[in-house]
């Protein structure tokens, strides 16, 4: 995975609603990811959490690409 330097990247969960809060660097990062995502095959899958990528506290996301 690319990132760019400077990324900042929180996810947590509020009121029933998943929030992902991210300044530029971490949105470029995520855009990314995303797309190259979007290239890979059916059940492919992104996993980000605080150990690997985002900020102490957030909960954890998983992407998947479905059919």
């Amino acid at each position: 995975m690319n990132w760019v330097d400077g990324f900042t990247i929180k996810v947590k969960v509020e009121s029933g609603n998943v929030i992902i809060s991210a300044n530029k660097e971490g949105l470029l990062s995520l855009a990314s990811q995303l797309k190259a995502l979007a290239d890979e095959a059916v059940g492919c899958h992104c996993h980000y959490d605080e150990y690997n990528s985002l900020e102490d506290g957030s909960c954890e996301l998983i992407i998947e690409k479905i059919k």
